[in-house]
């Protein structure tokens, strides 16, 4: 595969998640390494504050208090200003795995998605296309929360509602649903609740789609045969499918750049899933943003080892970017 490649400018952590660019600085969490939520302004990363259960999405609200995922214990924490993290948000009722990604609006509602259920368990035993036989992975719903924390409503049937996205000033919110493969976009009202979901980029060719979800020989075979070629080698060679992780706004405000966690690049694509660019990373992509003072630079958080267990011991997540001014 071809495309323009990043420079690395951090590494030795485990899983860096949730890069954010906010009041000039480039904020990230590490999943599993020391539980941290980083800022670096340029020099190294200074960790801001430590998440016992694991930190994943980061946001803010209008007042500046940090909002910071805790996902095993399916929570949404709040930086107070003395250091303090306290509850904003428990959503162990709602969220049936691991509580993820986030994004927050300027009003300070909060967008929260979750795993659906135990992925890195299924993971250790069931290969990637095994996981859609029918009935398929388990569907989760995306959590909205208001500034006060509290549950305004939810929008369900998402398989592993992942990155977040606002667009056209809030009214649209675009989703990373992983394990299917799209970005589904949802209109937002005045009072923040989303709806009315559609495709808004596919990001897998509709026969496989089809096919790996068949009920029947086809689909046993389809399954099969990617089980067999799901190798990094061939991925690396590979355009599609594309599984989105992170997503981020490029400074078009129109399309959306998609950290791609089955192999090492970060994408650029339009409404429709029409690819604009593809920028080489030196590891599978997990998380973009872009950033910098004139937004000239996509930053990406990338990793080739994402079990917890195995990446807290093997350290290989990096923070990447890309200046976008050489696109």
């Amino acid at each position: 595969m071809g495309g323009r490649t990043t420079d690395v400018l951090h590494e030795g952590f485990g899983v860096p998640e949730s890069l954010r660019w906010h009041d000039g600085a480039l904020w990230f969490a590490d999943l599993v390494r020391d539980g941290s939520v980083y800022k670096t302004s340029g020099g190294s990363p200074q960790a801001v504050c430590s998440v016992a259960a694991r930190p994943g999405g980061v946001g803010w609200l209008p007042d500046g208090r940090m909002l910071v995922v805790s996902m095993e214990d399916r929570r949404v924490l709040r930086l107070e200003p003395d250091g303090r993290l306290v509850e904003h948000a428990d959503l162990a009722h709602l969220a049936t795995g691991d509580v993820n990604e986030m994004v927050v609006d300027s009003q300070g509602r909060a967008y929260v998605g979750n795993f659906g259920f135990d992925y890195h368990a299924v993971a250790k035993t069931t290969p990637g296309a095994m996981m859609y036989a029918p009935p398929g992975p388990p569907h989760a719903a995306l959590a909205v929360l208001g500034p006060d924390g509290s549950l305004l409503g939810s929008a369900p049937g998402l398989l592993f509602p992942n990155g977040c996205a606002l667009l056209d000033k809030g009214r649209l919110l675009v989703v990373a649903e992983t394990l299917a493969m799209r970005l589904t976009a949802f209109t937002v009202d005045s009072d923040g609740l989303p709806s009315s979901p559609r495709p808004w980029a596919p990001l897998i060719a509709d026969g496989l789609w089809e096919a790996l979800r068949h009920d029947g020989l086809k689909g046993r075979l389809v399954r099969r045969i990617s089980s067999l070629l799901d190798r990094r080698w061939i991925a690396e060679r590979s355009p599609s499918p594309i599984a989105p992780d992170g997503i981020a706004v490029h400074r078009d405000g129109r399309t959306i750049w998609v950290a791609n966690a089955l192999r090492s690049e970060c994408v650029r694509v339009g409404e429709g899933g029409k690819v604009l660019q593809r920028v080489r990373t030196s590891r599978p992509a997990l998380s973009c943003v872009v950033g910098g003072a004139e937004s000239e630079t996509l930053f990406v958080a990338t990793t080739d080892v994402i079990n917890p267990t195995d990446a807290a011991i093997a350290c290989r997540g990096r923070i990447e970017a890309f200046a976008l001014d050489n696109a």
